[in-house]
């Protein structure tokens, strides 16, 4: 499989897999996975509900035990890295659980546990941030709330590593907004974060790279600026004074034009005053338009878009494809 760096001049990973596969009984949930995570880097794991993403995270931690593979975190195996590993890493996990008390009282539990003295202090920022109330019982708190409280538990200790595992669930936009942020100004001050979704608009914000995950196997781990190059356009055109049949001889030669339809309107719906003898083009492109301009070329071209596609659109091609083999 193929691996990605950031860009970012540190060439080593916080996170690398070889081959890293999970199985609960007949059902394989990671299949054989490869990747690096640089150090310093956002790097995203995309997929749909059920591609394994949730059970990937789990393994780093050590909460679950690869059936076969090897992995390694921040240089060390999870299960032999132990709690000093551990101690390294902020964790959110894609279903919150939290314990009972006021939201002060169970981030500073959970503070103690990393030994960090100056966890107390970041919460209270963070909090106030996330414009979260720390002095409320946990349990009066709306979902929303409880995930910003978990946020603010992987976050407070400035973890090297945080691993966040779907963690915008819950929040209105202008706290995603804070978060992402939050994961800018982590990846500034030199640390990885490794952050999983199945909501792609999140990751390309923020994120260097990615993986596409689907049913646990990798579809392809890309920069995100390549995955936007490789983005599919949609191409809408109206022709005046041709026949259906020569529009369709003409742009049906040119290889990169695909899911063509050539179709008169519907009169009725012209604007009036204009042309009535035309013909609507749509079609998606994929690769250089050279080809299409010249065949529209050929035409009087009354009305010419073309629109890229939303890049959630291409990854879900992608899905697509791995579902076909």
């Amino acid at each position: 499989m193929s691996t990605v760096t950031s860009g970012s001049p540190r060439t080593d990973a916080a996170v690398r897999t070889r081959g890293l596969t999970k199985r609960f009984g007949s059902r394989t949930a990671v299949d054989a996975l490869d990747l690096e995570v640089p150090t310093g880097s956002v790097f995203g794991l995309i997929g749909p509900n059920g591609a394994g993403k949730s059970t990937t995270m789990r393994m780093l931690i050590d909460v679950l035990r690869p059936s076969a593979g090897s992995v390694s975190v921040l240089g060390r195996s999870p299960r032999r890295g132990g709690a000093r590993l551990r101690r390294r890493i902020g964790y959110l996990p894609g279903e919150v659980t939290l314990p009972p008390g006021t939201g002060r009282a169970v981030l500073r539990h959970l503070a103690d546990l990393t030994g960090s003295s100056t966890a107390d202090r970041r919460s209270e920022e963070l909090a106030e941030r996330l414009d979260v109330d720390l002095g409320r019982s946990i349990r009066t708190l709306s979902k929303g709330n409880k995930q910003k409280i978990a946020i603010i538990q992987a976050f407070a200790h400035d973890p090297d590593l945080l691993l966040l595992d779907e963690p915008t669930s819950g929040l209105d936009p202008l706290v995603q907004q804070t978060f992402l942020d939050l994961v800018r100004e982590a990846r500034d001050a030199g640390r990885t974060v490794f952050l999983s979704s199945h909501v792609l608009s999140e990751i390309q914000h923020v994120a260097d790279s990615a993986a596409v995950l689907n049913r646990g196997r990798l579809v392809t781990v890309s920069s995100i600026d390549a995955l936007r190059r490789a983005q599919s356009r949609r191409v809408a055109a109206r022709l005046a004074g041709a026949a259906e049949a020569e529009v369709s001889q003409a742009l049906g030669a040119v290889p990169a034009l695909a899911a063509l339809t050539v179709a008169r309107p519907d009169p009725t719906l012209l604007p009036t005053g204009s042309d009535a003898d035309v013909v609507d083009v749509s079609g998606v492109l994929d690769g250089h338009a050279d080809e299409l301009v010249k065949a529209l070329a050929r035409f009087r071209v009354v009305e010419l878009a073309v629109q890229e596609q939303d890049l959630e659109e291409s990854v879900l091609a992608m899905y697509d494809a791995t579902e076909a083999r």
